[in-house]
């Protein structure tokens, strides 16, 4: 990884940690992400849909969630898994997952993602609102991590941001280089990796690198997938 690639990624973290106590807004349509009455009803109508498709995905046995953030899907997780490890870098998000999920079956890992080398093998893997912040030049090595995480029965599911407008924040826009700058709500600005994928696209590439793919999006807001090492 290059110098800048440090340094923005470095920067990325900083957001992150810095947005913690704020991050759930953004979800729930609330504060600066709040766009009307119509506007949640169709956003929880496409989580409503992924929620489902990752159901389908059976997640089960030991599961692991990379940035697992404030615990938004972890929760959904430890209800299926046997066991679940939750991997994220910042400890303020971690802190506000325990807080969420309370469930002993969760194993908290505070840890870089892009260094932090799996224990074992998994038979879930899950990320969510994570792709998406991974450089293109760390795409491949970020896959090799999934695989090494995968049992050889194992399937991996995800879920990113398609490039809506109306997903972010009333005062920010949608930029389609690679980067973007994020404002918090005191007004402080960072530049992040963003990166958006078509599913098509995705799916191709994926398996170009060895995987099954099946990659799907909802009508306005996200981008989601199914895939496994072939």
């Amino acid at each position: 990884m290059s110098v800048d690639d440090d340094r923005l990624l470095g920067e990325q973290l900083a957001y992150y940690r810095a947005r913690a106590g704020e991050y759930d807004e953004w979800f729930f349509r609330q504060g600066r992400y709040d766009r009307g009455d119509a506007h949640r009803r169709l956003w929880f109508e496409e989580v409503a849909a992924v929620e489902g498709a990752l159901e389908a995905a059976g997640p089960a046995g030991h599961v692991l969630e990379l940035a697992c953030g404030t615990g938004i899907w972890t929760r959904r997780l430890a209800a299926r898994a046997a066991r679940l490890t939750a991997v994220d870098a910042s400890p303020e998000v971690l802190a506000l997952n325990r807080a969420r999920v309370k469930d002993p079956k969760v194993e908290y890992v505070q840890a870089d993602i892009f260094r932090w080398i799996p224990a074992g093998a998994y038979d879930f893997v899950f990320f969510g609102f994570w792709l998406s912040h991974v450089p293109a030049d760390r795409f491949a090595a970020f896959w090799q991590l999934v695989r090494r995480a995968l049992s050889p029965s194992g399937t991996a599911f995800f879920v990113d941001n398609l490039a809506a407008t109306e997903a972010v924040a009333r005062d920010a826009r949608v930029d389609h280089g690679g980067t973007t700058e994020r404002r918090l709500n005191d007004g402080r600005t960072f530049r992040i990796v963003k990166v958006f994928y078509d599913p098509g696209e995705l799916a191709e590439r994926l398996r170009g690198m060895g995987f099954t793919a099946e990659v799907r999006a909802t009508a306005n807001f996200f981008i989601y997938g199914r895939t496994a090492p072939r």
